[in-house]
């Protein structure tokens, strides 16, 4: 039996150019949410994108695991920076994710912490390797760090660095650390891949849907490559 991969997106941009470029694909409606199964190169994939924010993620990556038994999942999507060396459309893969709006401080606990949780959640070894592999065939520079999830855009300039003091994160986002703790409880290898979307230095013509598309077509190229590079 061979591997069935399941590729993750937060909105219909995120996976539009996936499905463009996969083989018989079947949808299947469940929970409130349309699921893509078909294969690239002759492997399985089942395609989703959640919605946004960790509740939405954390329903779409349980459901690609238990419903579709998808046994590795890759998620890619748009991050704004924290750190100062990441620009508009630098790609970064987690190498661990935490939840920056998880704070029972109060009883004691360090931010991001809960009982029986851990703040930091490492992504897959193996899965880092092949994105770097694919990264220097393509020619791509790839930053690797922590990547922090909270269910708020945020955009303020003290926020943002409270998040990579606490942390030590070099981006943000609203979906990561909610799949991190899905698949580190089924035991499922997982990748984080970020374009990143806005930063310190950004242009205020900046148009982010042109953006959006630009960059969820790199992304989507990236993680086909992957996938090819996976072995069955």
């Amino acid at each position: 039996m061979g591997s069935k991969i399941a590729i993750m997106g937060a909105m219909p941009e995120e996976i539009e150019p996936l499905l463009a470029k996969l083989d018989n694909v079947s949808e299947d409606i469940y929970a409130a949410n349309t699921y893509y199964e078909g294969s690239y190169n002759g492997q399985e994939v089942v395609v989703a994108y959640s919605k946004i924010g960790k509740v939405f993620a954390t329903l779409t990556a349980t459901i690609l695991i238990e419903r579709f038994k998808c046994d590795m999942l890759l998620f890619s999507g748009v991050a704004g920076a924290i750190s100062d060396e990441l620009k508009v459309g630098d790609l970064i893969i987690a190498d661990g994710l935490c939840q920056h709006d998880l704070d029972i401080t109060a009883f004691g606990h360090p931010h991001g912490y809960v009982p029986e949780g851990e703040v930091c959640i490492p992504t897959d070894v193996n899965l880092r390797n092949i994105a770097k592999k694919v990264a220097n065939e393509k020619k791509l520079t790839l930053k690797e760090g922590v990547i922090a999830t909270g269910d708020q855009f945020v955009a303020n300039e003290e926020r943002k660095n409270w998040i990579g003091t606490t942390f030590k994160a070099d981006a943000l986002e609203m979906e990561g650390a909610s799949v991190a703790v899905v698949c580190s409880a089924l035991n499922i290898p997982f990748f984080i891949l970020r374009a990143i979307s806005d930063s310190a230095d950004m242009d205020a013509g900046f148009d982010f849907d042109a953006f959006l598309k630009s960059s969820a077509q790199i992304s989507a190229d990236f993680i086909l490559s992957m996938v090819d590079n996976i072995e069955r």
